[in-house]
């Protein structure tokens, strides 16, 4: 069988060849061996921001070289603080820092979810004003969209933000804020015409976490740790200048917005449980029959289930990722992406536990990290919420996806 190739896919396959080769021996050459240990702790994720302290020299280092290459952002442009990478060769490094173990030098909300709708809906002064920070870790936003009487019916949120001039001045209260203590900046929505019909009326507003009136208030789980917390404004001064797309037509941004978020909560989470690392895991406390195979075979049969159904799941991400970075968008799919993820992540925490036995159970030895897995497992639960319930993402799915009549 003969195999035609016109000139430009030869030209373009030599130079993912030629790019995959130089990012090896970059990698290989300026990632510090600590960085290439699992991630364990908060510590060991670099999150960035004004607050964020290093864990060790090798944290900041890691972060340094690659804020100067642009690959924190990778496919921005440039002038964003990027290294203006094509979707193939962002994938290239991907893979390239998996085969190491490369921890990611810096990720935040900031590169997860406003990152993407300020690409798409933001000004360029505004691009160029707040990407590079983010891109180079020096800011950390969180995210003000949930409300004690708007969470999965997130457009039913009352936060106003009154015309002040310049400046919108916002009153109200925002909860659930993951690490609101800890960020700069928060990415909120807000009602600016509270006339307007429930899905209308509302603006996507950006302001510093250190303006006067908003008060953070941490609020703690059944791990014992408090990513969680209540944002109250009193009054705050939000400039004009910040507002996102068009004022009242906040909602766009936020639906655009919630599929990023989706993807991340659904995606594969980092560290003790990353790829083959739960088979290792098992095998540390359960051991290994004769053919170095862990010596259970019904939990065996479990994970190598789990890590089959795992790969299907990046396949179809990896799917729907290019469909949104050409422009066609995933809709209401996210929804059930974040479900499928949802529960492939809880079912990878169950097995944790499955294999540690009554080890996982400990909360304060200093053999599991203070209690590290069992506090992990019971973090997990909270997919289900965050993000927008499971029963709400499989409504979405039933009704726009497969057109099922609403009940």
């Amino acid at each position: 069988m003969k195999h035609y190739f016109n000139n430009n896919m030869v030209l373009s396959m030599s130079h993912l060849e030629q790019f995959r080769a130089d990012t090896r021996i970059w990698l290989e050459e300026n990632c510090p061996a600590e960085m290439r240990e699992p991630i364990n702790s908060f510590e060991d994720h670099c999150w960035g921001g004004r607050q964020w302290q290093f864990s060790s020299d090798a944290q900041r280092i890691w972060l340094d070289r690659m804020v100067e290459k642009g690959w924190t952002a990778p496919t921005w442009a440039p002038e964003y603080g990027g290294a203006g990478l094509s979707t193939e060769e962002a994938e290239i490094l991907a893979e390239e820092m998996a085969r190491i173990n490369a921890r990611p030098p810096v990720s935040n909300f900031g590169f997860w979810m406003l990152g993407p709708a300020l690409l798409k809906f933001g000004s360029e002064e505004l691009k160029r004003r707040h990407l590079p920070p983010i891109a180079r870790g020096e800011i950390r936003f969180c995210q003000g969209y949930s409300e004690p009487n708007a969470g999965s019916d997130l457009a039913s949120l009352q936060t106003r933000g009154d015309d002040g001039g310049d400046h919108f001045i916002v009153n109200g209260q925002k909860i659930w804020t993951s690490y609101a203590d800890k960020a700069d900046w928060i990415f909120c929505l807000v009602r600016t015409d509270p006339e307007a019909t429930k899905h209308n009326g509302i603006s996507f507003i950006l302001f510093d976490m250190d303006t006067p009136g908003i008060t953070t208030r941490p609020i703690e789980l059944i791990s014992g740790e408090s990513p969680f917390c209540e944002v109250f404004f009193d009054e705050v001064k939000a400039p004009k200048e910040n507002l996102v797309g068009e004022l009242h037509r906040g909602w766009d941004i936020a639906k655009y917005l919630l599929t990023h978020e989706r993807d991340m909560i659904g995606g594969e989470p980092p560290g003790i449980l990353r790829g083959e690392a739960l088979g290792l895991l098992a095998k540390q406390y359960i051991g290994a029959n004769d053919h170095q195979q862990l010596d259970d075979p019904v939990l065996r049969h479990a994970i190598s289930e789990l890590e089959i159904d795992s790969l299907a799941f990046a396949a179809w991400t990896q799917e729907l990722r290019q469909q949104a970075e050409d422009g066609q968008g995933i809709g209401a799919t996210s929804s059930l992406l974040k479900y499928v993820g949802t529960e492939l992540n809880k079912k990878r925490y169950e097995l944790m536990m499955d294999a540690l036995g009554s080890t996982a159970l400990e909360w304060e030895s200093e053999r599991t990290r203070e209690g590290m897995y069992a506090r992990e497992w019971l973090r997990s639960k909270g997919n289900s919420i965050e993000g927008g319930t499971s029963e709400v993402m499989l409504g979405i799915a039933a009704k726009r996806l497969l057109n099922l009549p609403s009940a």
